[in-house]
């Protein structure tokens, strides 16, 4: 069995998308996934299972959740390994602001990494490595950007979820 780590996308925001982390353990659990756990309730999700397609890990995870609530929870996953690069590069940055990590479905592509890069305001960048985007704003961190999560979607055409450092760092620390 090997190791993956599921993040879930726009869950407990808002009272019509709500997923408790017991729900999510039952859901994953029932799913035929095995040593489920999760971190917090932005939908961080340690999981065991002898598929070793990521697409049809996230597939089959996604399928579940809307069974279980009535609405799409797109899914993203990455094995420890990757995770672990993408927690090295956060703590590679160089950035006086705010750091957050878009964690991506798919490799992002040059011209939508452009089309991103121009969107950004004076003293905002991205950084990416592999199927993650490091985006570095000002101190008073997204309240002062044009980036959202939708626009980062819409931009490199992939499902993208948002965590910060601190997250990622954790997470690689219980479950790397």
């Amino acid at each position: 069995m090997a190791t993956y780590v599921a993040f879930l996308r726009a869950i407990n925001l808002g009272s019509t998308r709500k997923f408790p982390k017991a729900d999510i353990v039952r859901t994953t659990s029932e799913a035929g996934f095995e040593g489920v756990e999760t971190y917090i309730n932005t939908g961080n999700v340690r999981l065991m299972t002898a598929m070793r397609s990521r697409p049809r890990i996230e597939a089959a995870l996604e399928k579940a959740y809307a069974a279980d609530r009535g609405f799409e929870v797109p899914t993203i996953v990455f094995t420890p390994g990757e995770l672990a690069e993408v927690d090295a590069a956060a703590r590679a940055v160089e950035h006086d602001g705010k750091h957050y990590v878009a964690l991506l479905r798919d490799l992002p592509d040059e011209a939508g990494l452009a089309a991103l890069r121009a969107r950004c305001a004076p003293g905002e960048r991205m950084e990416v490595g592999g199927r993650a985007l490091h985006w570095l704003v000002g101190a008073d961190g997204v309240h002062g950007t044009k980036i959202t999560n939708n626009l980062i979607e819409r931009l490199l055409g992939t499902v993208a979820t948002t965590r910060n450092p601190t997250v990622i760092a954790e997470i690689c620390s219980r479950w790397g």
